[in-house]
């Protein structure tokens, strides 16, 4: 059995809930950024593999707003936020006060690209403290690296220059949604939090899942 296998529903509900503590951490600075409520919540988190998350995010094709950061400390990984393109419009039209920006239509404004890195910078920052305090691990990002590009492209860009290419990523779902929007409408992206190889057994066996059990 591998390690991966010996990972079940509570290890992934432990996930979650760091997940929520994060989202909830996030909403609160969005909140405050944007001077309206936001809520976010984390509807699912699972365990897959890199093929898995290719198609999570549209397939390798499809053309994504990616902010992408390398975790350092004692769990060293990769990163990644993806946001559809229209939603990703439309949360940086509200950012910037600008309904006439899209990012469909290059060349983008450097104030949008400034929100999105800062909206990277506030996402990541709550998702990584959170796991940081439950583990008890020192976890901390580099600055986020922005990209508009292809799924496919994005990850390679990002993992390049890993000389050793994580098997399996931790998916994150994330439900961003404004008190008087309808559910419907609210933004949904995706957190890929890819441990090196050898991160993905400190990650698990601080949260209390041995190696050899």
């Amino acid at each position: 059995m591998s390690f991966i296998d010996k990972i079940n529903s509570l290890h992934l509900d432990i996930l979650k809930e760091i997940g929520n503590i994060g989202a909830g951490n996030a909403a609160t600075a969005l909140s405050t950024l944007l001077n309206k409520k936001i809520d976010m919540n984390v509807p699912n988190v699972s365990i897959v593999s890199f093929d898995e998350m290719m198609d999570m995010a549209g397939g390798p094709d499809n053309v994504v707003a990616s902010v992408f950061l390398r975790i350092e400390g004692e769990a060293p990984g990769s990163m990644f936020f993806m946001l559809p393109l229209h939603q990703a419009t439309a949360f940086i039209q509200q950012m910037i006060g600008d309904t006439s920006f899209d990012f469909e239509k290059p060349p983008y404004d450097e104030i949008a690209l400034s929100a999105l890195q800062e909206l990277g910078n506030i996402l990541s920052g709550s998702y990584l403290s959170a796991l940081s305090d439950f583990t008890n691990l020192s976890l901390y990002p580099s600055v986020p690296a922005l990209a508009i590009d292809m799924v496919g492209a994005v990850i390679s860009y990002g993992l390049i220059e890993l000389s050793q290419v994580s098997d399996f990523a931790i998916v994150i779902d994330t439900a961003v949604s404004e008190d008087d929007v309808e559910l419907s409408e609210s933004v949904n992206g995706h957190f890929f939090l890819l441990p090196d190889p050898d991160s993905f057994h400190i990650i698990f066996q601080s949260l209390g899942v041995a190696q050899d059990e």
